[in-house]
């Protein structure tokens, strides 16, 4: 993918690289957290009436921004331990932020739910494995702290878009995997009940071996500077951060959410990923936008809403404490 070099740039790669489009969540446009030396891109303010926000919890002492979650919460929880749903942000690896965090947006609070959206270490400062021990080590934390914060630690599920799909989708197929793991404390784990994957990567080879994507193999594509080298030149790099690698029959279920006309990721990752979970027996679906882009376009309906929303309400939530 060809980049201005300007300033704008990295604001530039994100809206190129992610997006979320729930009608509920993009009258907004979601930013990206820059390179460092450039200032954040600030997003629109939030309606935060009846939600409390603990921000900047660190779920790595001393890991600074890169290593933290805003975590939201009802102001008058019913009694009842609150489901999760975590947020990954896209930014292929190198830009975004915790803070647009669109489940908030789109009113998961009010609906009867806890939401933390999570920083991790971008590809520039860590290659991977850093992004995926980094979320999995905020959801053992969120667990480790769900009776002070009023949380089911057996109802977590996980959602996100792009870059932040692949993680989603790699927290959910990876669970204990010792290539991935980075000590796992005792009585936490940080496995999920529940992944949404908007239109994330799950097979590097395939990806930049599609037909008008390989500009994706070169060495500064987003996925080359997230393995540190090539695609083509690092099949086990790119194996190991594939979430099809880890696919188990005792995977949670997924929602997977891809447009048809997306110019940044093939939609053959959804398909692929869609193909293995079934094969291996897993429950999972997948949505096709028909003249979906990547992120917004065609995205903005009341049917992937409802449907998300649905899916999360069906696996996090007693069946006797759904709210319409």
């Amino acid at each position: 993918m060809n980049t201005p070099r300007t300033p704008l740039a990295p604001v530039i790669r994100y809206l190129q690289l992610t997006g979320v489009a729930l009608s509920l969540l993009i009258p907004l446009a979601l930013s990206a957290q820059s390179r460092p030396g450039n200032a954040p891109r600030a997003f629109p303010p939030m309606d935060l009436s009846g939600v409390t926000a603990h921000r900047n919890l660190a779920y790595v002492e001393g890991g600074g921004d890169r290593q933290s979650l805003d975590l939201y919460l009802p102001d008058n929880p019913d009694g009842a331990a609150l489901p999760l749903i975590i947020w990954i942000h896209g930014g292929g690896w190198q830009n975004g932020s915790k803070d647009g965090c669109p489940p908030l947006r789109a009113g998961y609070v009010g609906h009867g739910y806890a939401v933390a959206s999570l920083n991790y270490r971008l590809s520039q400062d860590a290659p991977f494995p850093a992004q995926i021990q980094d979320c999995q080590t905020a959801i053992r934390w969120l667990r480790t702290h769900a009776k002070e914060y009023h949380l089911d630690p057996e109802r977590f599920g996980v959602w996100g878009s792009s870059a932040g799909g692949h993680l989603a989708a790699l927290v959910g197929t990876s669970g204990y995997d010792p290539a991935l793991i980075k000590g796992e404390p005792s009585g936490a784990s940080s496995r999920v009940q529940a992944v949404c994957d908007f239109f994330g990567p799950t097979d590097f080879h395939a990806f930049v071996t599609t037909p008008r994507y390989e500009s994706h193999a070169k060495a500064d594509a987003p996925e080359g500077l997230l393995l540190g080298g090539p695609v083509l030149d690092n099949p086990e790099k790119a194996a190991r951060a594939n979430p099809i690698t880890y696919v188990t029959p005792d995977d949670p279920p997924f929602l997977i959410v891809h447009g048809d006309a997306d110019p940044v990721v093939p939609i053959n990752q959804s398909q692929l990923l869609l193909a293995a979970l079934k094969k291996a027996g897993v429950r999972a679906e997948l949505h096709i936008v028909e003249g979906g882009g990547h992120g917004r376009q065609g995205f903005n309906t009341t049917e992937v809403e409802n449907q998300v929303r649905a899916f999360f309400d069906a696996l996090l939530k007693p069946k006797q404490t759904v709210v319409n």
